[in-house]
């Protein structure tokens, strides 16, 4: 059979609902519970995979002990599947709105730190032009975020390259840097110090990033520098929610984006401590498949980026951690362990 031949021959037995079962399959790694997730029997999520596997001429899945295991060839082709998927329901979801008289889809991935100003202030400008746009917001870090990008689950990200390949699959256009700040809640037994080092925190708990995304990485590297190990008791969170839960809860120290506890600070909830950190940070920045044409709307939403980060550039003061932080100096003090 010719080349074009066996792609036709393939093209005409694949069906979207086989690209859903391997997603289903790469999530779960079971097939009942990827039958469940598409709503099919289990006798018959077998014979799609097995249709698939003949189709394809190779193996997906090794089946062992341990359970199924993607084949080589078979993380290429599930990477696929979940890419081809996901075109598939933003198109799907693109042309409800349009049905609808709405005007489109777009879907952004961001990191926390852009949230409460940049990325607010481009989706509000562009929710007022266009009411019916349908927008929708994912991601935490800048490892999920390039992950969803990779796979085609958004159009384009606020966040950061992650290793240094990625220069390869993904254009990067940097916009503005974040004010990292350690921070503590008001109760805290630091709250009221008005010089500290980062040697004297090292003891006390700690919420920090996971080790894939880049504020962790410069957070190893600043207890490098200054000879210090990690801190043994260390709770790791990807939420930037969930970290300001943690530390409104007890006397916990976390790094974190200026622009995402200025209210707390503000609100006197959180206090931010005397202790200059994170100025090597990279900037952030758009980032977008590389070859790969953006639709209307998320070429807009880049421009209303542009704009407003120039306007964050010239009206927003920096921040520092003397400016938001404690009051008298008192004692030193000793962590409960």
């Amino acid at each position: 059979m010719s080349q074009n031949a066996a792609t036709v021959a393939l093209i005409n037995r694949l069906k979207f609902k086989h690209l859903a079962l391997l997603v289903a399959l790469d999530d779960t790694r079971n097939v009942h519970q990827a039958a469940d997730a598409i709503n099919v029997a289990q006798p018959s999520a077998s014979r799609m995979l097995g249709d698939i596997e003949e189709a394809l001429g190779f193996l997906l899945f090794e089946r062992n002990a341990r359970g199924m295991q993607p084949t080589p060839l078979g993380v290429v082709t599930l990477a696929y599947a979940r890419r081809a998927l996901a075109e598939l329901t933003r198109f799907a979801a693109d042309l409800d709105v349009k049905r609808k008289g709405g005007h489109g889809q777009l879907t952004v991935g961001a990191i926390m730190g852009a949230a409460p100003d940049l990325l607010a202030m481009a989706v509000a400008s562009l929710k007022t032009e266009r009411p019916l746009l349908n927008v929708c917001i994912l991601g935490e870090t800048s490892d999920q975020v390039v992950q969803l990008l990779h796979r085609r689950e958004i159009d384009l990200a606020l966040g950061r390259l992650t290793n240094p390949l990625q220069h390869n699959d993904f254009s990067f256009e940097p916009l503005a840097r974040e004010t990292l700040l350690l921070i503590v809640r008001a109760v805290h037994p630091l709250a009221r110090r008005t010089a500290l080092t980062l040697p004297e925190l090292i003891d006390w708990p700690w919420v920090a990033q996971p080790i894939t995304s880049p504020a962790r990485v410069l957070f190893e590297e600043e207890l490098a520098r200054a000879g210090l190990t990690t801190p043994a008791n260390l709770t790791e969170c990807a939420s930037i929610f969930a970290t300001l839960q943690l530390l409104e809860n007890y006397d916990a120290v976390a790094m974190l984006p200026e622009s995402v506890v200025r209210d707390h600070v503000r609100g006197k909830l959180l206090v931010a401590l005397p202790v200059e950190i994170g100025k090597s940070l990279a900037g952030f920045g758009i980032l977008t498949r590389k070859e790969e044409a953006l639709a209307e709307p998320a070429e807009r939403f880049i421009e209303l980026l542009r704009q407003h980060s120039l306007t964050l550039k010239r009206d927003t003061p920096a921040a520092t951690a003397g400016a938001a932080g404690g009051a008298a100096p008192a004692d030193r003090v000793t962590p409960a362990h």
